[in-house]
């Protein structure tokens, strides 16, 4: 079992140090979805919606959202990202946009913050931007695909393994990336 590592002996909440650290290149992907009527993603994908380029923009904010995150979660250390990627796949079987964000850095501490904070916020910017054509949207599936670097090592979701595996396997498909 690992121990809390933003948390003092005494209990109480605090940053964690890291001078001490060495810089290694590090790297976090992290993916969420949002999902809609078909009529409100077709009008995403047709750029039909009165606010404009809705995957223009929350790839913005997402950026945006990633460069802040020392700002916006009290124990996170401001960092000096090398990259920010934030990538849309329209999945129309599913309903849904799935959102991709991948943080670089070579620094002391890592980027899974700014990855989830980036793939959050390109979500709630779809939101925004489609709740008038649709109010029952859902975001989930916020989570950490991948991680490398640092002491820890390098972390893959396991499922994403196997939708890799499947996807090798079959025909190569591009249509539906932004």
């Amino acid at each position: 079992m690992s121990q809390l590592t933003h948390t003092a002996e005494s209990g109480e909440a605090r940053m964690v140090d890291v001078g001490d650290k060495s810089d290694s290149r590090r790297e976090a992907r992290a993916e969420a979805f949002i999902t809609m009527t078909p009529e409100t993603l077709k009008l995403v994908q047709d750029n039909g919606l009165k606010k404009g380029d809705v995957l223009s923009v929350a790839r913005i904010a997402g950026i945006q959202a990633a460069k802040q995150c020392g700002t916006m979660i009290p124990l996170c250390h401001p960092l000096m990202l090398n990259f920010i990627g934030v990538d849309f796949e329209i999945q129309s079987e599913h309903n849904r946009i799935r959102i991709e964000t991948c943080c670089r850095l070579s620094g002391k501490t890592g980027v899974e913050m700014e990855a989830l904070t980036a793939a959050s916020v390109a979500a709630l910017t779809v939101f925004d931007m489609c709740k008038a054509a649709d109010k029952t949207m859902r975001i989930d599936g916020i989570r950490v695909l991948e991680k490398s670097g640092g002491k820890s090592g390098h972390y893959l979701v396991e499922d994403r393994l196997v939708e890799e595996q499947l996807l090798d396997e079959s025909e190569p498909q591009v249509e539906g990336r932004v």
